[in-house]
């Protein structure tokens, strides 16, 4: 009981099929199918939708229809539409798009940054400085991602104090929320429990979210420390799409459904309709057959 009594009354689900999940795809998804997928989400009352990204078409070119899908969907009251924003250029794209919530990627593992976006971790900061105070002084919401916080595929496991360093230089960038994210899905739980311990020191665990892969099928453990330590903003992708295109070994994101009957069974509230997520990963699958075939 006691540990039932530590949990959070409510936590936010950050929906990141649209973007995570369909730029692993082997073929585009049609931009009105996008849309849809996008507006289904939003109406089964997922309050933040990773829509898309403004990288080069040439790097993801599943996702070279970002401003049209930026500029087409249906904004629904409540809801954060984010966007993947890497540099200024992706920034002047996502302005002229009406974006207002962008997100910065960055790496807890130097070789994962440099096959990423064949920068270095203090080279992505450089980028982001001008785009952080270009988007600070346009009043755009700003999240921060630390991919490999826990892994890499390239070096192997990675310093909880290098994680919580990443994190701290993209609050100090003036990041409202950053995400540590498993990406290759190779944390346990006594993994998170390391990187938490630290990091719920250093910063109010209200800032901070969680990105699980279910790669090696322990993101719901996961999950569970993280909401032992006070992390209320979980990402998810609807229908467990997705994965890193660019990290060997992580073919899919934690399925927003299942995090959901987790949180249910909990008595944790979101906010989200279930059955209607369901319904429009069914509907995207009826639409695209054999999408997320490889997703676990």
């Amino acid at each position: 009981m006691a540990f039932v009594e530590r949990l959070p009354r409510q936590v936010v689900v950050v929906e990141v099929g649209p973007r995570d999940g369909l730029q692993n795809e082997a073929q585009p998804v049609p931009t009105e199918l996008k849309v849809a997928f996008i507006e289904r989400l939003a109406e089964a009352g997922l309050p933040v939708i990773e829509v898309t990204s403004f990288v080069s078409p040439k790097a993801v070119p599943q996702l070279a229809d970002a401003e049209e899908v930026m500029r087409r969907i249906a904004r629904r009251p409540g809801t954060r539409y984010l966007a993947l924003v890497p540099n200024e250029r992706g920034l002047d794209r996502a302005l002229a798009a009406g974006c207002d919530a962008i997100a910065l990627f960055t790496a807890a593992s130097e070789a994962f940054s440099q096959v990423n976006v064949h920068a270095s971790i203090e080279e992505t900061f450089q980028r982001f400085r001008p785009v952080a105070e270009r988007a600070r002084a346009a009043g755009l919401w700003i999240r921060g991602y630390v991919s490999t916080a826990f892994h890499c595929p390239y070096s192997g496991p990675v310093d909880p104090r290098q994680a919580l360093s990443v994190t701290e230089r993209l609050f100090a960038l003036g990041c409202h929320e950053v995400a540590l994210a498993d990406t290759i899905g190779r944390a346990t739980p006594r993994d998170v429990d390391r990187l938490l311990a630290l990091a719920t020191r250093a910063f109010e665990p209200s800032r901070l979210a969680l990105h699980f892969h279910d790669t090696a099928g322990l993101a719901l453990a996961n999950v569970m420390i993280g909401l032992d330590y006070g992390i209320t903003v979980f990402d998810a992708s609807a229908g467990g799409l997705g994965g890193c295109p660019f990290a060997p070994g992580a073919p899919g994101n934690l399925a927003t459904e299942r995090l959901l009957a987790l949180l249910e069974g909990l008595g944790i509230e979101t906010g989200v309709d279930r059955e209607a997520v369901a319904a429009a990963v069914a509907e995207l699958h009826q639409a695209v057959p054999g999408i997320g075939a490889h997703a676990c």
